[in-house]
């Protein structure tokens, strides 16, 4: 299966580079056939991300009680309308990105009793179509998050402009995360991962590379 080529192309890449800290690979399950995720349970795979909450709602909850110790990131935009069903279902939500969302996280942890792990999401691009902190005002962001809410912020995530050169992003993020002393890094897809760990990504979110092409509706 493509998930044991993207394996074995990671285990190469991270020998060239002498790097040995272990990378998480997000299988991008969204909007994929059943039978193709799986496939991807069956060869053992167990970290996955969705875009959207109520399809991760729809399909995730039986096919745990199946397989055990799934982990399922949340990759995309979160409403705050979905915040809850979020820290429900989700271990990781990579997407937080600005007061109002964190605000709510907060007190849905509270309130479930739940604590789960989170990412805040940079727009390191500047893209008023695109989800993300902006650049500048992340600092405070990441204060805000991590010492006023004591929000449990893990990492930092991107997703660069498609037509520009990723590393210029990539190289962003990572002293970010050196700033904040965080531990990981979510960047890099399908056609840009193996760019995203020479630059230090600890997660990389692949789709294509896994699963193949998604049907056309």
């Amino acid at each position: 299966m493509e998930n044991q080529k993207v394996l074995a192309n990671i285990n190469s890449l991270k020998k060239k580079i002498k790097q040995n800290k272990d990378i998480e690979i997000i299988a991008i399950s969204k909007r994929q056939p059943i039978e193709r995720i799986i496939s991807a349970l069956d060869s053992g795979h167990k970290i996955f991300g969705e875009n959207q909450v109520q399809e991760t709602i729809n399909k995730w909850p039986v096919l745990r009680k199946k397989y055990s110790d799934i982990k399922l990131h949340l990759v995309g935009p979160l409403q705050s309308n979905k915040v809850k069903d979020a820290i429900s279902i989700f271990d990781v939500i990579q997407t937080v990105d600005r007061e109002k969302i964190a605000k709510a996280l907060k007190k849905e942890e509270s309130n479930l009793k739940k604590k789960i792990s989170y990412m805040i999401q940079i727009n390191t691009g500047k893209e008023p179509q695109k989800s993300g902190i902006m650049p500048d005002d992340a600092d405070n962001f990441f204060k805000y998050c991590k010492e006023d809410l004591k929000l449990n912020i893990t990492g930092l995530m991107c997703i660069p402009p498609y037509e520009e050169d990723s590393s210029i992003h990539f190289a962003y993020l990572k002293k970010k995360k050196l700033e904040y002393k965080l531990p990981y890094l979510s960047m890099g897809m399908s056609e840009d991962y193996e760019k995203a760990i020479t630059l230090g990504a600890t997660h990389i979110r692949v789709g294509t590379a896994i699963f193949g092409k998604r049907p056309q509706k």
